[in-house]
């Protein structure tokens, strides 16, 4: 299988709290991260977020307030969610 991903990813587990416009704050923790998104573990994903959505995500537990991201829902599953990083 050819692997098509533009991105090496890296496994890191951090939390990280995603606003939602209808759901509000959702405390979830990544499990992979790479120079164009983020894979966030979210049980019932499907459930809470669809493809297309745009939401902000915050690192948390940092020493200090890490930035507040953009990201838009590519994929979600059963056990997660794939976010890219938005710039609109």
């Amino acid at each position: 299988m050819e692997n098509r991903r533009e991105h090496v990813r890296t496994p890191i587990k951090v939390p990280l709290r995603i606003d939602h416009p209808l759901h509000g704050g959702l405390m979830a923790a990544t499990r992979d991260i790479s120079d164009g998104g983020v894979f966030v573990v979210i049980e019932d994903a499907h459930r809470l977020l669809r493809g297309g959505e745009l939401v902000s995500g915050q690192i948390q537990g940092l020493p200090g307030e890490a930035p507040l991201v953009r990201m838009r829902v590519v994929r979600c599953e059963s056990g997660g969610v794939a976010l890219t990083y938005a710039d609109d």
